[in-house]
């Protein structure tokens, strides 16, 4: 028996379940701990573009919290977050970056973009296999709410490239 032909009941006493519950709460400790970073990042960005966008990408952070709240109501679970180690360790990278680079350089850009790239390229896997998971137990709204979130991650992801390729690698490498 295929998850999308059990039953309701059935489906959320199952693993495959718990698993869906848990890959939900840790992207929700990492899209919580994420949002406070970007603060950081966006103001010790030296382009006004990068600065931009990171603060654009913070802002719908806040937003993918609530869809992933909305997420756990649908389910009828609590909205709760589980260590996320992996996003832990991203941004303590980031933070590295910051205290590795010289202010006000193209340089500590380059570095900024690595380290939201990497933070997008987890995010994106995430959401990936979550809007998987909600599609095979037959939640086709939950897929659809993950679905809106994996799709800006993406564009976030497209737009740090085109940055770092327009304008501060090429800037970053004078230096």
């Amino acid at each position: 028996m295929t998850a999308k032909n059990k039953s309701s009941e059935e489906m959320k006493n199952s693993q495959f379940h718990e698993l869906f519950v848990h890959e939900l709460k840790d992207i929700y400790w990492a899209e919580n701990h994420l949002a406070k970073e970007l603060k950081k990042m966006s103001k010790s960005a030296t382009s006004e573009k990068l600065s931009n966008a990171i603060e654009k990408h913070q802002e719908e952070t806040e937003n993918q919290i609530k869809r992933l709240e909305k997420v756990f109501e649908i389910i009828d679970v609590k909205a709760s977050g589980k260590k996320c180690d992996a996003m832990e360790g991203l941004l303590e990278e980031a933070q590295e970056i910051l205290k590795s680079t010289k202010e006000d350089t193209m340089v500590r850009d380059a570095g900024i973009i690595i380290a939201c790239q990497k933070v997008e390229h987890y995010e994106i896997a995430s959401y990936g296999s979550l809007v998987h998971l909600a599609k095979q137990m037959g939640s086709d709204e939950c897929a659809k709410i993950l679905s809106e979130t994996l799709e800006e991650e993406k564009k976030t992801d497209a737009l740090l490239t085109e940055i770092a390729e327009s304008e501060v690698n090429e800037m970053a490498v004078k230096e």
